[in-house]
């Protein structure tokens, strides 16, 4: 997959999503934020994430110190500044090489790991967007089972938000995605693949990783024991 491309398709998407809307709008899914707030967190990732590879930065970045992290204040200028953001990441990337190691949240990790982290970010938000604004919402099923095991790789694996010896198989009903994951002492460990777990979801892609991201309840079919299905993605909230 493309991850650069789908980036910028998803920036853009969102860009004419939030078109005219009023950016007082509560979003229910980031509880004490306003559309205008969710806008100017995902325009301004980009560029944190730009800056810390550019910058060759070794630890967390103030968001406060980003350069250019605020969108004009003129409605057409702040759209192009979001649209802008995955070519600036493009840059900072090419810039140092995409196999450079740089800082990441869970260590040093090749530059164009971000590009990844940055498309699901925006996947997870325009969905934040649409589910306020009462408009729908849709992801190619490919898409969502990337988002799936990306979730799984940046947010559930490297803690423990499942108990040792817990066992949850993942299955998107119209992809070939499947994921088998365990718990340990300290994270998670995962492969891809079918298995038998204490707990088996299984749906349409999309809507597997919106409720992996508490976004919304979808059409799931779910199997054993569903206390770690609750419990799972309230320890997995990122």
């Amino acid at each position: 997959m493309d991850h650069m491309t789908a980036l910028i398709d998803q920036n853009a998407r969102f860009a004419d999503l939030v078109t005219d809307a009023d950016e007082t709008t509560e979003v229910p899914t980031c509880p004490g934020w306003t559309l205008k707030q969710l806008f100017r967190h995902v325009g301004r990732g980009d560029r944190w994430s730009a800056q810390i590879i550019s910058d060759r930065i070794g630890e967390y970045l103030d968001p406060r110190e980003v350069r250019d992290g605020k969108p004009p204040a003129d409605p057409e200028g702040a759209l192009a500044w979001l649209r802008e953001g995955p070519a600036i990441l493009r840059d900072a990337i090419d810039s140092i090489g995409p196999n450079t190691y740089v800082w990441t949240f869970w260590g040093p990790r090749p530059a164009e790991w971000w590009v990844r982290r940055r498309l699901h970010e925006a996947t997870m938000h325009r969905a934040d967007a649409a589910l306020a604004l009462g408009r729908p919402y849709d992801l190619s099923p490919d898409l969502a089972a990337d988002g799936i095991e990306e979730w799984i790789d940046t947010v559930a694996a490297p803690r423990p938000t499942l108990d040792p010896g817990v066992t949850v198989h993942l299955h998107t009903t119209d992809t070939e995605g499947e994921w088998m994951l365990r718990g340990e002492e300290d994270r998670v460990v995962w492969e891809v693949g079918h298995g038998k777990g204490d707990l088996a979801v299984r749906g349409p892609a999309t809507e597997l990783f919106l409720a992996l991201l508490n976004r919304r309840e979808g059409a799931l079919e779910i199997f054993g024991d569903e206390t770690i299905w609750t419990s799972w993605r309230e320890r997995a909230r990122f």
